[in-house]
């Protein structure tokens, strides 16, 4: 998709739910192979433009999640190639068995959007946060796990998932006025990953909406002397090991995600770094390892120390004990 500056702030405004919705619009209407389903929510998905001008393309398959990963299978053996929505965890969590079996297993050529990851969906509350989705399917071979940091990415994203064979799962974050990251065009590949700024003595991997909010840690970092680099993880599976080994010349690591500590890019990264034989330090920051009581967006980010200020305090306490 050409795109201008003016694009890219719209969907900034959006939010990735938004900008999802024109991004499966565009690919929809250069391959009539695209097939939409949604676990009856065309229109929180955005992809009510999609039914809306292709109505004999798109399928809602009501709160069936499950049916909908199996029927996705099925459309993907006939020869199309199915794009299915639901929120994070019902998507990753509810039909994770059909996951395991169409897309991992058989290779079925479906597109999975979790839509709401971390804590988009607010005070619907803990049964419906998405932060273990990364965690319970990147085990599962074969499937590429994709993560945009904001609009731009999330064209990328889409584009790069409906013209590659094979199963995906394209993980949406943050709200509605979510920060550009990127305010031009990007050389996007899947599993590599974007250094956003260069740093001599942290690496900060970021993914999803917390990139935006690393970028600011950044910046509050270097007002107290540490000079921090900012690498933008949009691909979890298969993961860019190079971009880390890159950075163990530093004096700490660290991951920020809006997705349980346990299981997702720390544990990632925790894993590269087991095969070599550094000792760099790596401080895993993301949600914390147990249920807590459920509130708006941000407060969601401060009571998890995920805003930009607690992330520079964290790194701070820990990068003046070196």
């Amino acid at each position: 998709m050409e795109f201008t500056n003016k694009d890219i702030r719209t969907w900034s405004i959006l939010g990735q739910r938004g900008t999802f919705g024109i991004a499966m619009l565009d690919v929809a209407d250069n391959n009539h192979k695209i097939i939409g389903l949604s676990a009856d929510l065309c229109n929180t998905s955005g992809m009510d433009r999609f039914a809306n001008k292709y109505p004999e393309r798109f399928i809602n398959t009501g709160i069936a999640e499950q049916n909908m990963v199996g029927m996705a299978g099925g459309l993907a053996d006939a020869g199309f190639i199915p794009i299915c929505t639901s929120f994070a965890n019902f998507i990753a969590l509810r039909s994770n068995e059909f996951v395991r079996h169409f897309l991992s297993y058989m290779q079925c050529n479906v597109k999975l959007v979790g839509l709401s990851a971390g804590f988009g969906m607010e005070l619907f509350g803990n049964t419906h946060y998405g932060v273990e989705d990364i965690a319970c399917l990147r085990t599962y071979p074969n499937l590429t796990i994709l993560s945009p940091a904001d609009g731009v990415e999330v064209v990328k994203c889409v584009e790069a998932a409906a013209k590659t064979e094979g199963p995906f799962y394209i993980r949406l974050t943050g709200k509605m006025n979510q920060p550009m990251v990127h305010r031009s065009d990007i050389d996007f590949q899947i599993g590599k990953n974007i250094t956003l700024k260069e740093g001599a003595d942290v690496a900060i991997f970021a993914t999803g909406g917390m990139v935006s909010r690393a970028l600011k840690a950044a910046d509050k970092l270097a007002e107290s002397g540490v000079d921090a680099a900012v690498i933008d993880v949009h691909t979890l599976a298969p993961f860019d090991k190079d971009s880390v080994l890159k950075e163990l010349d530093k004096k700490l690591l660290v991951s920020v995600e809006e997705h349980s500590v346990v299981g997702g890019l720390g544990t990632i990264i925790a894993d590269t770094l087991s095969e070599t034989q550094h000792n760099t330090r790596l401080l895993k920051l993301g949600v914390a390892h147990e249920f807590k009581k459920a509130g708006e967006y941000e407060y969601m980010l401060e009571v998890n120390r995920l805003t930009a200020d607690m992330i520079a305090e964290d790194i701070l306490e820990v990068s003046n004990g070196f």
